[in-house]
């Protein structure tokens, strides 16, 4: 972490939330590359970017653990389960697919093995791992099934960017190449309310319309956090030395678009025949409209969970299916940004954000060598 901290730390919490997870332009100076020890030969700015991966890794962690507690398999596989989960909340996922359960269970384990291996990768190269635990004073959903423990997100008060899923449906927009084009949001209310993903009490578990739109707020979610870790891992890995480093990286990136490709799949069914359209009976402005009749299109077709051709790198080549966006500036800075403009740190110090500030800043200014 950088020792004097910049004097613009705070300002990336004025900016609001971005089209992708890496969509800032610039960079601030780069991060010395000399080597932490020639005996392991890490550069600084390799370990400061592996340190960014291992804080959004237990992010992320935190966030599925308590969806699945409430609404995943219940199995000793996950550290405080079995707890019994929320059987409301269950089935009303499961209505989305019968696996649901199961799906974010598997999640889950996943992202606990990326950041227990990313620290441990770092350790073995002689670099400081990160430990979150100081910053878990969230509270805990008080539904039945939820642990009572501290916690480093929110998940009540949700606003969730749901213009990936246009994004991955446009044939002629890419953000690398036009980063100020507003991309359509898919569920209009969830980008501008704030709205629960998991039942806050078990009063939340009645009507059946209601618990379904918190099931439905989920299903959005989680391809939402999921297309941001899709882009940022190659974004990072542009600026990556070690090829080990760069290994690291790849490997567990390409898992994140694995889940993303699962999670655009499942919130299509929340916006398709016969979940939609569906208004949350307790809040009249969450609407989750059918989307193959209003809009309708290609943009919005409920079917459509592979990346649509768009262009890439220059408009005059030929388009092609890529993740997007992968501009490597500012990634860090960008993942941070959307993350917080989510709502998922409503409630979190002003220490937590500097330190994560500090942590996005050192990995946007990691430079491979043949770069400087």
């Amino acid at each position: 972490m950088i020792d004097n901290p910049h004097s613009d730390r705070r300002a990336f919490l004025k900016t609001g939330a971005l089209a992708g997870a890496a969509l800032v332009a610039g960079a601030p100076s780069a991060v010395a590359q000399t080597t932490l020890s020639a005996r392991h030969g890490i550069t600084r700015g390799d370990a400061a970017i592996l340190r960014f991966l291992a804080a959004a890794e237990i992010l992320e962690t935190d966030l599925w653990l308590q969806y699945a507690e409430l609404g995943g398999t219940q199995d000793s596989e996950l550290p405080g389960l079995p707890t019994g989960g929320s059987p409301a909340y269950t089935a009303a996922l499961k209505n989305l697919d019968g696996d649901m359960d199961q799906y974010i269970h598997d999640n889950t384990e996943d992202e606990l093995t990326h950041e227990v291996f990313i620290n441990a990768f770092l350790v073995s190269k002689g670099a400081k791992p990160v430990d979150l635990d100081q910053f878990r004073t969230l509270p805990s959903s008080k539904a039945t099934g939820a642990n009572q423990i501290g916690r480093l997100t929110n998940l009540t008060k949700l606003t969730i960017d749901t213009s990936w899923y246009t994004r991955y449906r446009s044939r002629n927009e890419n953000p690398d190449l036009d980063p100020l084009f507003k991309f359509a949001q898919a569920v209009p209310s969830l980008a501008i309310g704030q709205f629960p993903a998991i039942p806050r009490s078990d009063a939340d578990l009645t009507p059946n319309d209601h618990i379904q739109a918190i099931a439905n707020t989920a299903a959005f979610h989680f391809a939402f956090i999921e297309s941001g870790g899709t882009s940022l891992y190659p974004s990072l890995a542009q600026r990556v030395n070690s090829v080990e480093v760069l290994r690291v990286v790849l490997s567990i990136g390409g898992t994140e678009i694995a889940h993303f490709q699962t999670w655009h799949d499942k919130a299509g069914n929340a916006v398709a025949d016969p979940l939609a359209p569906l208004t949350d009976p307790t809040n009249p402005k969450l609407v989750f409209p059918n989307l193959n009749v209003t809009p309708g299109g290609e943009d919005f077709q409920t079917n459509l969970i592979m990346p649509e051709p768009c262009p890439f790198l220059r408009a005059d080549f030929p388009p092609v299916s890529i993740i997007r966006p992968t501009h490597t500036f500012g990634a860090a800075m960008g993942a941070l940004k959307a993350l917080t403009a989510d709502g998922l740190f409503i409630g979190q110090s002003k220490r937590f954000f500097e330190f994560m500030q500090d942590l996005a800043e050192d990995a946007d200014a990691a430079r491979r060598e043949d770069d400087r």
